[in-house]
């Protein structure tokens, strides 16, 4: 059983979006049989990577014109859920890839050429935060740094990062992304972690590398829905990008969330027993009945403000304007808030399970460290999101946080 959503507020042809939700869930079957794989490798097989190129699923958010489907947030949404149904590493990594790739619509045509041009199908990875430092050089800047928690490294042909912008005698004056070449690169063997093993988020470093200014754009333009594309009629890429940020890492936990749910609905269904009672069958317990029913509603309830929050990316790019603060501090707390109702939903699902769901030949107790990890990413943090949505509502100025 799965909720309805509202319907599509978007303009996107409902077969181009079933044709990617249908390749998604087709992957199910691999996905699943890879899981432990991925999560004992810690990265994604390359057996899934190719399937997921083959199917198109790292070019959801490409130009059309590279031959990327150039797609909605609905859409980006509903391929990551189904993703985590089987897999929540695999749908990390795809939702990471997926959100780089995003950025580059925003350069100019010659660094998307750079980025794309030699294999439009390509992964990307990417990690915002400017933990590095730069030297203003005749052409653009030269960069030293370490990235961590770079989801998708290992499968990544260009990485797209965060650098301090400075002036000639090396102040500060702003924060910037920027496109490096993988061969650029290297990665430190870092992530050695309790869930999402397999999503491989290593650390990427960089040694006195040169980035041309082409392939920099301020941080402060992209908020604010500002590129350096030639195509300005792509409205994908003014889409409202705290939002987005915010909003793509909801749907690998969704699916998770999901996933949860149909493996404890399918063994109730062989007639389980509850162990050390009279219940021959657990889903004659009231217990069952109720927890099943309050994770059923806890994981609707995550969809709605996940969705919501989708729709009103896409209708504000659609129509060309940025959302307004109010709106996007609201598109923080909901995907907080989406995340925390899939952690509370996976809670009384593993009552419901019971000791069993921790044997590590169970599928569950993956998905519950994966879930409890990747919801926890900083950019989806409850307690700040609320308090960003609660001066937004107040009308204080002053936020806690620049991505807003």
């Amino acid at each position: 059983m799965t909720i309805t959503d509202t319907a599509p507020h978007t303009t996107t042809p409902v077969s181009e979006r079933e044709r990617l939700v249908s390749a998604a869930r087709a992957l199910g079957p691999l996905l699943r049989e890879n899981a432990a794989r991925a999560e004992a490798d810690r990265r994604v097989p390359e057996e899934n990577i190719d399937a997921l190129r083959e199917a198109g699923l790292f070019d959801i958010t490409k130009p059309a014109r590279f031959g990327g489907a150039e797609e909605d947030f609905r859409t980006f949404l509903e391929v990551s859920l189904e993703l985590g149904r089987s897999c929540g590493s695999t749908a990390w990594v795809t939702t990471l890839s997926n959100v780089t790739s995003f950025f580059v619509g925003a350069y100019p045509e010659s660094v998307q050429r750079d980025v794309l041009g030699a294999d439009p199908r390509i992964a990307t990875c990417g990690v915002f935060t400017p933990t590095s430092t730069s030297v203003r050089v005749d052409g653009g800047y030269r960069v030293t740094g370490r990235w961590g928690f770079a989801s998708a490294s290992h499968h990544a042909s260009w990485a797209n990062v965060g650098i301090p912008l400075t002036n000639a005698d090396g102040d500060a004056v702003g924060a910037a992304s920027a496109w490096i070449p993988m061969t650029d690169l290297s990665i430190d063997n870092t992530w050695y972690v309790a869930g999402m093993s397999g999503s491989g988020s290593d650390t990427l470093v960089a040694d006195d590398v040169f980035v041309p200014d082409a392939r920099i754009l301020s941080v402060t333009d992209m908020m604010e829905g500002r590129t350096a594309s030639e195509f300005q009629d792509e409205t994908l890429y003014h889409s409202s990008l705290v939002p987005v940020l915010a909003l793509v890492l909801v749907g690998p936990v969704l699916g998770m969330a999901e996933g949860a749910y149909d493996a404890v609905l399918a063994t109730l269904q062989k007639d389980k027993p509850i162990a050390y009672s009279f219940y021959q069958r657990s889903i004659d317990a009231p217990s069952t009945q109720l927890n099943m029913a309050a994770a059923r509603s806890l994981i609707d309830q995550a969809r709605l403000l996940a969705f919501r929050g989708a729709d009103e990316i896409d209708a504000a790019a659609a129509a060309g304007r940025q959302m307004p603060v109010v709106e996007r501090a609201r598109a923080r707390m909901d995907a907080a808030q989406a995340a925390n109702l899939c952690r509370e939903a996976v809670e009384l699902l593993l009552n419901v399970s019971g000791a069993g769901s921790f044997a590590q030949v169970n599928p569950l107790q993956r998905i519950w460290r994966d879930l409890e990890t990747s919801s926890r990413h900083a950019f989806i943090n409850l307690n700040i999101n609320q308090e960003i949505y609660g001066r937004a509502l107040l009308g204080i100025d002053e936020q806690v946080s620049p991505f807003v």
